[in-house]
């Protein structure tokens, strides 16, 4: 059997069993065995545990940016974009949960250089979703010189609320990717919706809709309330 296809396979254990048991509770012994291989050939391979463990970390945050990528579409309007992309999110990770649970359980607690790996993964991920947000709104605004950190914290709260909803869709039956993308698209997209249109949220609009409240005349009777005012 050709290397590549042999080190592919260990690698397709490493992940089922760092993804199910964990990085510490995870035995090369094990590994080896489900691969069907000798656990000197995995060290051969892979010369240690740890550099196994950031190899699985890399095959899986490149597969997983390469399907957000590969999802969306370019010339689409940019809830298109936007839903393309969450729906490949939340359909990669449900199709691979054990490698999502290397990505954002194990990896993330067990430290350097492994918390690494994952950063600079997600900075691709949210900088690619910074690019789709940057560009609608400067069509919106009509403003192509609008600066990308207008958008940059938009994308970092998207891509932390796709962490958090993929791990949950995971972990709860009868959720599916759809559902789960819907999920987020629909609150994000009530507030991007805005934005596009040129209306933010914003403090002082808040107050001023507090003091534009009807208020009460000092006339009106409170039913039951004999006298009230």
């Amino acid at each position: 059997m050709p290397r590549a296809v042999r080190e592919q396979q260990m690698l397709d254990a490493a992940v089922r069993t760092f993804g199910q048991r964990g990085y510490r509770a995870a035995s090369m012994d094990e590994i080896a065995d489900l691969a069907g291989v000798s656990k000197p050939l995995v060290y051969l391979y892979l010369n240690s545990k740890e550099d196994l463990f950031t190899a699985c970390i890399r095959r899986e945050a490149a597969a997983l940016t390469a399907a957000v990528r590969a999802g969306v579409r370019p010339g689409l309007p940019a809830d298109r974009q936007l839903w393309e992309g969450l729906r490949a999110f939340f359909t990669h990770t449900a199709e691979n949960p054990d490698g999502w649970a290397v990505l954002h359980l194990q990896a993330r607690t067990h430290g350097e250089p492994f918390a690494a790996e994952i950063t600079s993964m997600r900075e691709e991920i949210v900088a690619f979703v910074t690019q789709l947000i940057v560009v609608a709104a400067r069509e919106a605004h009509r403003d192509p010189s609008l600066p990308e950190r207008e958008v940059a914290g938009l994308a970092e709260a998207l891509v932390g609320a796709a962490e958090s909803l993929a791990a949950w869709a995971n972990a709860t039956p009868g959720v599916s990717a759809r559902q789960a993308a819907a999920t987020l698209m629909n609150f994000a997209w009530a507030g991007l919706g805005d934005l596009m249109e040129g209306q933010p949220w914003t403090e002082a609009a808040e107050a001023a809709g507090a003091s534009e409240a009807p208020k009460v005349p000092e006339t009106t009777e409170v039913p039951g309330v004999a006298g009230g005012t």
